[in-house]
């Protein structure tokens, strides 16, 4: 993982995989230093990651307070019960449905757990972070949250893109990423993760986005994006994924046409 520091107040704990066929997606957890340190999401769940170490070189983990789950899919926990143990205060800010979730594979203490519904708000001391619906989101535990002191905003899956190159899904600000090719990745990716857009009115879906643009934010944070704070620039890309064209993965018969490819020729 990467290490980046975005803000006096913000760290970018940066990953990547690989979708063979698609591109290269940026995995990304935070660390807000609050004067309750928030991380938020941890990391990949892939037996070669250390997210617990790498959050080490960042923060103490023994001072962070919360743990914000943004949903509980396996690219978002890696290190949650590596932290939870690392981290003995700390609580998990989740849903109702995020908790249950987990209850399914590895329940937690219920007393390490905070339940914070989208429109709600939870003190971090210097600041007040509100919970928000995403306009895409691939999990009903979705949320994404709010600085209302900076107008960070971080957005969990919603405004991620697969980017076409490692060293593109690896900048520390997208600027630094080929602006040509952002709509397009941002629309395949909304597709691939959130399939019930193309069932969504446009306008409604522009209602949708227009709820958060008003919240005007500095800088958009997403799980599967570099930083950035062209927030116009994601807002209008976003627009069309009603009308983008569905994500239609290989089926059964690329898939062996594609092994084939492998096959060793005989000697």
């Amino acid at each position: 993982m990467d290490i980046h520091r975005l803000r006096n107040d913000v760290t970018v704990l940066a990953d990547q995989t690989e979708i063979p066929g698609l591109g290269h997606l940026p995995v990304n957890a935070f660390v807000l230093h609050a004067d309750q340190p928030v991380v938020i999401d941890t990391g990949l769940s892939l037996p070669d990651r250390d997210f617990v170490t790498t959050l080490s070189s960042v923060i103490d983990p023994v001072d962070v307070k919360w743990i914000w789950l943004t949903h509980p899919d396996r690219d978002h926990t890696g290190g949650l019960y590596e932290l939870l143990d690392a981290a003995p205060n700390a609580r998990v800010i989740t849903t109702f449905l995020g908790m249950g979730i987990l209850a399914s594979q590895n329940p937690l203490p219920l007393e390490r757990v905070y339940l914070l519904n989208p429109g709600q708000s939870i003190d971090v001391g210097d600041r007040s972070l509100t919970a928000f619906r995403p306009p895409v989101f691939d999990s009903p535990a979705t949320t994404g949250l709010f600085d209302t002191r900076t107008g960070v905003c971080l957005s969990s899956d919603c405004f991620g893109a697969v980017l076409e190159t490692p060293e593109h899904a690896a900048v520390a600000d997208l600027a630094d990423a080929p602006e040509s090719e952002l709509k397009a990745r941002q629309l395949l990716w909304a597709g691939v993760d959130s399939p019930w857009v193309h069932n969504v009115h446009p306008d409604r879906f522009a209602a949708m986005l227009s709820e958060l643009r008003r919240l005007d934010p500095s800088w958009i944070l997403s799980s599967h994006l570099p930083p950035t704070r062209s927030v116009d620039t994601l807002f209008t890309n976003l627009l069309d994924a009603p009308q983008s064209d569905p994500f239609v993965g290989p089926d059964q018969a690329a898939l062996e046409a594609m092994l084939a490819e492998f096959e060793p020729v005989p000697a």
